[in-house]
């Protein structure tokens, strides 16, 4: 073992599916509308950015038509019978409206707006059902049908998650039952409207459900597939192109968090010898062995494994201490030991080894990802050059790194 050196479709086929907590919960199943927490998240903020629009259009709309309603009850009411119901209009259903609105363009809308249309909306349904109640007390029972375009509303338009609607419409048919029965309302048609509204709720309820699974299958799908795509197609780790990506948002975070990170370029030593002497399909099982190795050894959420190209592997860890790195360079060498791969036209050893060169910095934004890249590569290089199954860690040398290639040009005073 060397020794670590600081140098200052319709539906996708479930067999062919990648190891992946999408993969996993697609499996699975998920009959009651929920995945795994993290999945979950990131469900629920994918699904309100992509109803965003929409939402915002249907509230605008929302706001008309309380509008509109107000004034044809004023009508059929009249002033002594509205005076409530009026109040009801100007001072709590157009108000939560316009504030439901305003919240979708908060900078923490994702966070914001769901909890707040829930209980935004049990104030409106409650509201139109206490002008219900009002009306069918004064003898105008013509008013159910704002109630039902309410239930409606809650479920099809606000934006919400199956089970924040189902929520939000229980509580207004439970309002309603308990006013309507404290009031004594006539019997026959305060049960006929009951009865609606529950039979409204049912058959709304059955269709959001529908729609939200079909929605969620439609996400772990997508996700999948962009894993799929990302994925090299020997190794089943990330591709070049997916580095490429994520070593720059990793920078661009670096930079403002003031984080360190490591980077690690990771070469099968002499793998051209091997692949001569045990033939190409050995030399694919290898770069598989080595790539799950890899896998293995950067284990944190935020560590990235890609194949850099041909027998180089690339290991991002962002936010590293020198202790993890030193932890995750000892880690990687031991287990590519533990592999015991016979390498017998190796120049090292006769069992298959690696050299790694490490960049290890804390990003600066006078300077790009790219010079992160040139220093995991030049103590790649010293790697090599020291005779391989090395591991060579630059860091002070990037201070002093001078190609004129990945600095940062400065405007002119």
């Amino acid at each position: 073992m060397g020794t670590v050196q600081f140098m200052s479709a319709d539906r996708l086929p479930t067999a062919d599916l990648p190891d992946s907590p999408q993969a996993r919960q697609l499996q699975a199943g998920f009959a009651w509308l929920a995945f795994c927490p993290d999945l979950e998240a990131e469900f629920r903020r994918a699904h309100f950015e992509e109803k965003l629009v929409h939402t915002r259009v249907n509230l605008c709309v929302a706001v008309v038509i309380a509008m509109a309603f107000s004034v044809m009850d004023s009508i059929l009411l009249g002033p002594e019978l509205n005076r409530v119901p009026s109040m009801i209009h100007m001072l709590i259903i157009i108000p939560t409206l316009l504030i439901g609105l305003a919240s979708s363009f908060a900078p923490q809308r994702h966070r914001i707006y769901p909890p707040l249309a829930m209980i935004a909306s049990s104030i409106l349904g409650l509201g139109v059902a206490a002008i219900q109640i009002i009306a069918m007390r004064g003898g105008m029972p013509i008013l159910f049908p704002g109630l039902m375009l309410i239930v409606i509303f809650i479920y099809l338009m606000a934006g919400l998650i199956f089970y924040h609607a189902v929520a939000a419409n229980v509580i207004v048919l439970f309002g309603y039952l308990a006013m309507g029965t404290t009031l004594q309302l006539p019997g026959r048609e305060f049960a006929y409207d009951a009865l609606a509204l529950v039979v409204a709720n049912l058959f709304c309820a059955s269709v959001v459900y529908l729609h939200e699974k079909t929605s969620r299958m439609r996400f772990l799908e997508a996700c999948l597939l962009r894993e799929m795509v990302a994925r090299d197609g020997l190794t089943g780790i990330q591709n070049r192109r997916m580095f490429d990506q994520h070593i720059l948002r990793v920078w661009q975070q670096a930079v403002r968090a003031e984080q360190r990170v490591a980077l690690l370029l990771v070469d099968i030593d002499c793998f051209k010898d091997y692949n001569d002497r045990y033939g190409h399909q050995a030399g694919d099982e290898c770069l598989r062995a080595v790539a799950v190795t890899l896998s293995q050894c950067a284990r944190r959420p935020l560590d990235f494994v890609a194949r850099y190209g041909g027998e180089e592997f690339a290991v991002v860890l962002y936010e590293a201490s020198r202790e993890y790195v030193a932890e995750v360079l000892t880690r990687i060498q031991r287990s590519i030991a533990e592999l015991n791969i016979p390498h017998e036209a190796s120049l090292v050893a006769s069992r298959l080894t690696v050299s790694i060169g490490a960049a290890f910095i804390l990003p600066s934004s006078s300077r790009t990802h790219e010079g992160l890249i040139q220093l995991a590569d030049e103590a790649l290089y010293s790697a090599k050059e020291q005779g391989r199954n090395r591991v060579v860690v630059m860091e002070a040398e990037y201070h002093t790194l001078r190609t004129g290639r990945f600095e940062k040009r400065q405007r002119a005073v």
